[in-house]
């Protein structure tokens, strides 16, 4: 399979950092202050073990954290007060103890803006900008966002998601939502998109998605993939949720290979040692 190359130039600011991402994909570590993520080990609630589970991330070479207090899938109701609670401290925690960009994992834009404030540099918003505020708080931080499809809302069960052509559907809510962001005054280096696999997408959904990255990713704007120990994967080769590390790995290494620039994953060490393998396999004579 061809290696994506793009046109010219990626770039994807973060924070006071400009980072070139046209041959090298980023690695975002998954940091979850949650009591019920799908991914149970990574609902590292308590706050020794969450400390101890960023510091484990950042020794492996993460590029950069992505802290989230509510999991996108249905569960228990978390409130507004309750996910402020759960991540602005850490994350000005974190801001402290380590020279790394933070990304805060939230669709609300109060709990964007306030992670702004404690030292968050990226908003990852898995709702589309369902929030009005999100974007010009973000602007107003300067802060780069993610705009992710998804079909309907965060935390609500989508069984049956029916799209005629799932990868055009998605690339055009990917660009209205760009056009939203420039919009409100954001560069093309504080955009990043997601196809939003397994939000409102069947397995076969998700996994079209993935094969057609490089379709995504000519749209000019990093691309971001979260496919690790995601339910397509579980579904597609029958593998329980703790037993998905090695597919985790092979589709993050097809999405790097078609185009994908930032890979938000729960195995940072394993991922890191694949992406560079590849970086050198694309360089090699």
């Amino acid at each position: 399979m061809p290696v994506y190359r793009p046109s010219g130039p990626l770039v994807v600011s973060l924070g006071t950092r400009r980072v070139d991402v046209t041959k090298r994909a980023l690695v975002m570590g998954i940091l979850n202050r949650t009591k019920d993520s799908f991914y149970a080990p990574a609902a590292t609630y308590d706050l020794d073990e969450f400390y101890r589970r960023a510091e484990q991330l950042v020794t492996e070479g993460a590029d950069l954290l992505d802290v989230g207090g509510v999991k996108a899938g249905p569960g228990e109701e978390v409130s507004e007060h309750e996910e402020l609670d759960r991540v602005v401290p850490v994350i000005g925690e974190l801001a402290k103890r380590f020279d790394l960009p933070l990304s805060v994992d939230t669709w609300r834009a109060s709990v964007a803006k306030a992670s702004f404030e404690a030292g968050a540099c990226v908003g990852n918003d898995i709702s589309g900008f369902a929030d009005p505020e999100y974007l010009s708080v973000a602007a107003n931080a300067k802060a780069t966002v993610v705009a992710t499809h998804i079909r309907l809302r965060p935390r609500e069960a989508d069984p049956n998601p029916h799209y005629d052509d799932v990868t055009t559907t998605v690339a055009g809510f990917l660009l209205e939502r760009r056009r939203w962001a420039r919009d409100a005054g954001l560069s093309d280096t504080q955009i990043v998109l997601d196809a939003g696999l397994d939000l409102g997408k069947t397995a076969a959904q998700s996994l079209e998605l993935l094969r057609n990255s490089d379709h995504l990713a000519a749209l000019g704007s990093p691309l971001l993939l979260s496919a690790s120990n995601k339910t397509f994967l579980g579904v597609l080769f029958e593998l329980g949720v703790t037993q998905r590390r090695e597919a985790s790995i092979a589709a993050t290494a097809l999405g790097v290979t078609l185009g994908c620039r930032i890979v938000r994953v729960h195995d940072v060490a394993g991922t890191i040692r694949v992406r560079d393998v590849l970086a050198r396999l694309a360089e090699a004579p």
